[in-house]
């Protein structure tokens, strides 16, 4: 079974951007776990694929889950528009870098988990941060990271954009 999981963070405030990613073979699980997505949207969450434009989807084919339910013109047009964008320029430019074994273009796919906050209010700044979490994404998956020195390392710095722990 080959499934890679990744995580990106960029940003701060209300534009910042959080991606999880799975990444593989459409006949293995995450194949199994696209097409359930996609067959089964929610209130307020509708699985979509990923397009660089109308009826050029990005390859390897890619689904965007959000994870904030849309709450306003604002937010519909920052998960739709620029994450989105961000997300298909993220796995293309991961594509024709090789990042991905020569097989995954056409016989893998990509879920991606999104957050866009609902008071997000600048756009250009949703897409820049959703870039960079995308590509951190899919390069931690990729390279199976983090490590087991890195988790070491991060416990001395346990943190999240939530909440850090007192000492």
């Amino acid at each position: 079974m080959q499934m890679y999981i990744g995580e990106g963070f960029a940003g701060n405030g209300v534009n910042a951007a959080h991606i999880n990613i799975m990444i593989g073979p459409r006949d293995g699980v995450v194949g199994q776990a696209f097409a359930a997505s996609l067959a089964s949207p929610s209130q307020g969450h509708c699985p979509f694929i990923v397009v660089i434009k109308p009826n050029v989807a990005a390859k390897p084919m890619t689904l965007y889950v959000n994870k904030a339910e849309i709450r306003s013109e604002l937010h519909g047009r920052a998960t739709w528009g620029a994450s989105q964008a961000a997300v298909a320029k993220a796995v293309a430019e991961a594509l024709l870098a090789n990042l991905f074994p020569p097989e995954a273009e056409d016989d893998w796919c990509i879920i991606t988990a999104n957050w866009v906050n609902i008071d997000c209010d600048d756009i250009d700044e949703v897409y820049r941060n959703n870039y960079r979490a995308c590509t951190t994404a899919l390069h931690a998956a990729m390279a199976k990271t983090p490590k087991r020195d890195q988790l070491t390392h991060a416990l001395t710095q346990l943190s999240n954009p939530f909440f850090t722990p007192k000492a």
